[in-house]
């Protein structure tokens, strides 16, 4: 690092060292990490702060590798289409939970007992069980979205079925 920083220059020209992101972040890795270095004999609580900016220290493997490089550099140039396509989902999943709540609202009870034999709330509790809510239901719009999103990932919709 320090002979491409001599051999480029810190920042003055359009191609030197801190003008590159790759470089700049190779940078703040390494100078942490000699600060680090150098204040590790003091029990300062602020000092674990640059401790736990040695996390970063596998990034610096980005910055030696080409192909690396552009993968991250695709990712994160596609990280604004990906919200947009978030942002579109959040609205449907908005208008569909919205539809749930006018439908399902107060609907999704079940007994303590026996969640097959006592279907209302006057003979469970006469049964002696407590009438309870599933945690997924549509009785308001965060419990919405949150029923909605198990039912697209595919993980937990046999429960919300039955």
């Amino acid at each position: 690092m320090a002979v491409k920083l001599i051999s480029l220059g810190l920042t003055m020209d359009e191609g030197s060292y801190l003008r590159d992101e790759w470089n700049a972040l190779d940078f703040f890795i390494v100078t942490s990490s000699i600060f680090d270095m150098a204040l590790a004999n003091l029990d300062v609580p602020v000092i674990k702060i640059l401790r736990m900016l040695r996390a970063l220290r596998p990034l610096r493997f980005i910055t030696h590798n080409v192909a690396m490089k552009l993968i991250v550099k695709a990712l994160l140039e596609s990280l604004g289409g990906i919200l947009n396509v978030l942002l579109v989902v959040a609205v449907v999943f908005l208008i569909f939970a919205i539809v749930g709540i006018n439908f399902f609202a107060g609907k999704f009870f079940y007994c303590s007992i026996d969640k097959y034999l006592l279907h209302n709330q006057r003979t469970c509790e006469f049964a002696g069980g407590k009438w309870q809510a599933y945690d997924h239901n549509f009785d308001d719009v965060l419990r919405g979205f949150i029923s909605l999103y198990v039912v697209s990932s595919l993980e937990g919709w046999p429960d919300i079925m039955l």
